[in-house]
Order: C-alpha cells, then sequence, then structure tokens
C-alpha cells in the first residue's frame, strides 16, 4: 500500500501524485474543476499542480482545456515495468494459467486502489490483456483483499478509518477480520459484488499475493464451484512460486 512514514509528509508532491493519477485513470479529458471536485483541492492549488504537470510533459491540455496524459507519463511507466521486471516475469506464467479457462488476472495495490497490469478474458492474448481494466476499489477485488491482508494494520485504519468500505458496510473492524482470515488460510475466496455489475454477473475468484514483501497479486475468476477452487489453489500457489522465482532471478538480493 505504502511505506511507514518516518520522514515528514511533503503534502504538494501527495497532491501532484493524486492529480496525476486521476488524470491517468478517467476514460475522458478532465478538467480542472472537475479535478477539484474529485479530490477535494483547492482551484489556485490544483491549476498550479496542473500547470506543472504539463510544463513538464506529464500531463496534455486539449483544445478544451481539459488535461490527458502527456508522453512523460507513458514514459514513466514503460520505465517502471522494465525496471520491476514484474510484467515480463509474470506474462509467460499467466498465460499457462490462461489454459484452465477462466479469467486470469494481476494486479498492483495503492492505497485503496488496484490497477490491473494484466486482465485476459478466456481466449484472450496477452497484448490485448495489458492495460485492459482501469482502477478499483480494493476491497471489491480478490487481489485488492490478498495485498490489504499484507497491509499493516495501522496503515489500514489510516486509509480507511470513517470511510464508506465497498462490500464492507460494518466498516473497518469487519475488513480487518476478513483480512485475517484471509492471511490465516493464505489466499482469498471472494464472491463480493463488483462496480456496475448486477449480484448475478458476479462469479468467484481466488487469489493469491506475489513477492516477499508482496508487490503484486495475481487471481482466477470464473464460474468456481467449492471443489474446484481446491483444485486451482494449488495451480494459483505454483504461479505465484514461478513468477517470485523469476523475478529473482532478474533482480538477485545483494
Amino acid at each position: 500500500m505504502k511505506s511507514k512514514g518516518g520522514a515528514q509528509t511533503n503534502q504538494s508532491i501527495l497532491d501532484g501524485i493524486k492529480v496525476l493519477q486521476a488524470i491517468a485513470g478517467s476514460e475522458k479529458p478532465i478538467g480542472g474543476k472537475e479535478l477539484c471536485d474529485l479530490l477535494g483541492l483547492e482551484s489556485t492549488r490544483a491549476n498550479r499542480l496542473l500547470k506543472t504537470l504539463a510544463s513538464i510533459g506529464m500531463t496534455q491540455q486539449t483544445k478544451g482545456r481539459k488535461y490527458i496524459p502527456g508522453p512523460g507519463i507513458h514514459v514513466l511507466a514503460a520505465q517502471s515495468l522494465y525496471g520491476s521486471g514484474l510484467l515480463r516475469s509474470a506474462i509467460p506464467t499467466l498465460e499457462k494459467l490462461g489454459q484452465h479457462n477462466y479469467t486470469v488476472a494481476m494486479g498492483v495495490l495503492w492505497y485503496d486502489t488496484v490497477s490491473f497490469i494484466y486482465h485476459a478474458n478466456p481466449g484472450m492474448t496477452s497484448a490485448e490483456a495489458i492495460g485492459r481494466v482501469g482502477l478499483m476499489p480494493a476491497t471489491c477485488s480478490g487481489i485488492g483483499l490478498a495485498l490489504l491482508a499484507k497491509t499493516p494494520v495501522e496503515s489500514l485504519v489510516e486509509v480507511y478509518k470513517g470511510k464508506e468500505i465497498p462490500n464492507f458496510p460494518d466498516g473497518l473492524d469487519s475488513l480487518v477480520s476478513e483480512l485475517e482470515k484471509i492471511r490465516h488460510q493464505g489466499y482469498v475466496r471472494f464472491q463480493g459484488l463488483q462496480p456496475n455489475l448486477m449480484a448475478s454477473e458476479n462469479k468467484c475468484s481466488i487469489a493469491v499475493e506475489v513477492g516477499e514483501p508482496a508487490n503484486s497479486a495475481i487471481a482466477m475468476q470464473g464460474q468456481i464451484s467449492e471443489s474446484q477452487m481446491h483444485e486451482l489453489i494449488p495451480v494459483l500457489s505454483s504461479a505465484k512460486r514461478e513468477i517470485e522465482t523469476k523475478l529473482h532471478q532478474i533482480k538477485p538480493v545483494e
């Protein structure tokens, strides 16, 4: 989710990252007023951040004076994928998981949202699966719950205290209790309601975290019965170990 604080927080940097993330995650150009409403920023501050981000190429302004991602953010994305080695280590293994004819996904957690770097429905190629799905609340995803289960309780409190938590109407205590169960069993079985789907459309997903410390999680999703779940958990756990081994080979411990 994030590292524990030790140094003094720089609010300008945090606000700049929030603005950049909002623009990068928007399906359409977004204006200054929309950003202020979305992020709760004062207009003068938001405009200053927007101009700064545009001046260094992280965003671009359209003819309608709204903002879209600029070339800088694509360079940053490419550099981060190369530097971490995560996606290129995982793709061969994720492709093998796809042979089981379920949706296969890999995602990362930041604060209370999950970003899917790979999401392939049965029959999809890896080229189609990369960057196909946008952000989702972490508590609406098996991947999100797998990574939240590895998050210190004090960080969970900082992120969720006083907020409505999707799929956890009883609040933070019920989320913490569920995450404790996940830690104990070593995997997530998730069948909660996902955004924009009717209850009848939601499918079961099973997920495990990847990395030590966890830096991502993988999942399989579909019409998975109880007996099928117990057959697939060892498959998913084996895939986790395979990806971790490849990551270790790319970035050896010094």
